[in-house]
């Protein structure tokens, strides 16, 4: 483990303030300790995304989302006792507490060891990976390499996406092709990786939603659809089950967004006469991901041998009247490498 204060929230924080130090600590889950630094409760990435779901300002105290009936082990128990909270339990995390203290936090992933998917519950959902652009933010690197070929460390992006599904037990997937496709198929032909591939390959470009019309009729369950400049960690078996359970015909993934305006803003009146300086405003967004759980019947809705945009997509689902959800994750579970900043922090994240 970090620093164990790197997991600590103090009760007199903001929920904004959790989140953040949430994504610090990096596992989805923190502590909530007194100015006595005793632990009052326990907060999950799945209290974050329940404040956001009920419209909870992110700016109220973090005690209107703190776990206080949380289970907890002292500094000597056995393996047996932590198994039993993570199986019959089904937690993620166990703080170990003595005398009121947090001294230190075991997870699942690090008692299974590196096999992530023994506890995590496995998926058969198909995803289309959306790899047929141009990738001009990228420019000028992506006149050479397609997109999903570009470094992040080792392996290229669309392997790092695709071994996030794979950690769930997912290894179909359905590749949209259009720009270097000769490239990314030359890739996977060298490379012997575990997955069942099948390419969508457009004659003309389709937009960004236009070539899962080529899957109709091949999938029937829910899809997962993804940008091939982006991952998302995040537990997807999560995802299936609020699309599930809310009866969704898409649900959408987004990701708060914190934002600072470096700069003093003008509040003006009549006549440009100046009210107030807000300094350094701070704003909040929830921002959509590129990466989506699709109902079968939705690529009904998309037109044949038409450029048709997600955007385009999502208005065509609101106005059959179908149901849209949108399914949360903090800042840093989301990374896109679309653009050269992005890319280079994205590269420092994952390869730190």
């Amino acid at each position: 483990m970090k620093e164990i204060n790197e997991y600590k929230v103090h009760d007199n924080c903001t929920i904004k303030q959790a989140i953040r130090q949430m994504d610090i600590g990096g596992i989805g889950f923190c502590v909530c300790v007194d100015h006595e630094d005793n632990v009052v409760g326990v907060i999950s990435d799945g209290d974050f995304r329940r404040a956001v779901l009920e419209g909870l300002d992110l700016d109220d105290n973090v005690n209107q989302i703190v776990n206080r009936k949380y289970v907890y082990l002292p500094p000597i128990h056995s393996r047996e006792e932590l198994e039993d909270l993570f199986v019959h339990g089904a937690i993620q995390h166990v703080p170990i507490i003595e005398k009121s203290r947090l001294v230190d936090i075991i997870t699942a992933e690090v008692f299974y060891g590196i096999d992530k998917r023994v506890t995590r519950k496995l998926l058969d959902n198909p995803v289309v990976i959306m790899a047929g652009g141009e990738g001009k933010r990228l420019d000028p690197f992506t006149r050479i390499l397609p997109k999903p070929l570009i470094p992040i460390g080792d392996d290229p992006v669309i392997k790092l996406i695709m071994n996030e599904f794979a950690d769930f037990g997912i290894s179909s997937f359905h590749i949209s092709l259009n720009d270097k496709r000769r490239m990314i198929k030359a890739y996977f032909h060298d490379h012997e990786l575990p997955f069942n591939i099948e390419y969508i390959e457009e004659d003309e470009p389709l937009g960004t939603a236009g070539a899962l019309k080529l899957v109709a009729g091949q999938v029937d369950k829910p899809l997962f659809v993804t940008n091939c400049d982006i991952i998302v960690r995040t537990d997807y078996s999560e995802i299936v089950n609020y699309h599930q359970q809310g009866a969704y015909d898409f649900t959408l993934v987004a990701s708060m967004r914190h934002y600072v305006i470096p700069y003093g803003v003008c509040m003006v009146g009549n006549n440009g006469e100046l009210e107030r300086i807000q300094e350094k405003p701070e704003y909040d967004f929830l921002v959509n991901t590129g990466f989506y759980l699709l109902n079968p019947e939705i690529l009904g809705l998309i037109p044949a041998n038409t450029r048709f945009d997600m955007p385009d997509l999502i208005g065509e689902v609101q106005k059959q009247g179908m149901r849209i959800g949108v399914f949360p994750v903090s800042e840093k579970s989301w990374v896109d490498i679309g653009q050269w900043a992005e890319y280079h922090k994205t590269v420092s994240f994952l390869t730190d």
